[in-house]
């Protein structure tokens, strides 16, 4: 037997939930009643038509907080965000060009960072929330 949640009335963001383990996190929220938000870097097709889809390179200050501003002014409010965009291409570290590994660590460290300074600040204008950081490696 699983463990049930009940997140009705709850608005979830996830970074990267456009596919994925990211797109099964948030599969898992909509099955538990939550009104979802995702964002990514560029919209997929196959998105759910009661998903909210935010297009942003969250490794942007500004573009991460306008991110997080949008889910709350077309949703009314945020209760969870996942962050869990990331990742980084194959490459050999030793050669990797310095660009590279700037925006790997924008990806999985800043905008991580970014996100949840965001959703804290609304999350403390309103009645709370939860932050989950998912790290890639």
């Amino acid at each position: 037997m699983g463990v049930e949640f009940d997140f009705n009335g709850k608005v979830v963001l996830v970074t990267g939930g456009t596919r994925g383990v990211g797109r099964g996190i948030a599969e898992r929220f909509a099955e538990a009643g939550a009104t979802i938000a995702v964002c990514a870097r560029t919209r997929v097709d196959d998105l759910p038509s009661s998903w909210r889809f935010v297009a942003g390179d969250i490794r942007e200050t500004e573009t991460a907080w306008a991110t997080v501003d949008a889910v709350v002014e077309q949703l009314g409010d945020l209760d969870v965000l996942i962050n869990n965009a990331g990742g980084a291409p194959p490459a050999d570290s030793t050669t990797a060009p310095g660009r590279l590994t700037d925006r790997i660590v924008s990806l999985n460290l800043l905008a991580p960072i970014y996100c949840s300074q965001r959703a804290n600040h609304w999350m403390q204008l309103g009645s709370g929330g939860a932050i989950v950081n998912i790290g890639n490696a």
